[in-house]
């Protein structure tokens, strides 16, 4: 019941995409750079021979709340950067619109919140956003080590703002690592996104 009201109260919030993406699972993953929260210019190709995961972030959208709120994302970050995983969050709200903030700000609000992501990348023109068709916050995609896509679309299979969805959710980002880093190919290749729609 809970579950319900919260949705049709975020329904107009609620968005899910994989019609559009840019890019496509199974084919190398497109290069790009941009600037992190300390000013360090990071780019995709520089992490060729790991394994690298992008998350679409913004802050402010009750998705990805869902998810720092409860300590699912933090916990996740963590895990597999213990692991050698390269782990970039991807902030590509656009100045003026929900989510976007200073490097300063970006910062206090990673350390606010424990998270322990490689880098926070800015991204405010949203050129990389639209170069890989995130449409929501959060949506995910993971490269391997030889830089090919092996990953996009939902965090998991819980499209609602209830953290007590978390438990009971199927985590595709986590699956995919542990399938692909055992050497086995990933079972769920692409899903749907949910969240917030990306505010370019």
């Amino acid at each position: 019941m809970l579950k319900r009201f919260y949705l049709a109260l975020l329904g107009v919030l609620l968005v899910t995409g994989l019609a559009h993406a840019q890019v496509t699972t199974g084919e190398p993953a497109k290069d790009f750079a941009l600037t992190d929260t300390n000013g360090k210019e990071q780019s995709l190709s520089s992490y060729k021979g790991k394994f690298v995961v992008l998350e679409w972030l913004n802050p402010d959208c009750p998705f990805v709340q869902k998810h720092y709120n409860s300590g699912n994302m933090q916990s996740l970050q963590k895990e597999y950067t213990e692991k050698r995983v390269v782990w970039l969050s991807i902030n590509s709200s656009a100045p003026g619109k929900q989510g976007n903030y200073s490097p300063e700000e970006a910062n206090n609000l990673t350390k606010e919140k424990g998270a322990a992501p490689t880098a926070v990348l800015l991204d405010p023109d949203g050129r990389v956003g639209k170069l890989y068709g995130a449409q929501t916050t959060p949506h995910m995609f993971i490269v391997n080590p030889g830089g090919i896509l092996i990953y996009q679309g939902a965090i998991d299979d819980q499209a609602s703002v209830d953290v007590n969805d978390i438990p009971e959710s199927q985590n595709y980002v986590s699956k995919a690592l542990d399938e692909a880093m055992a050497g086995q190919p990933v079972s769920t290749a692409a899903t749907k996104s949910y969240g917030c729609s990306v505010k370019y």
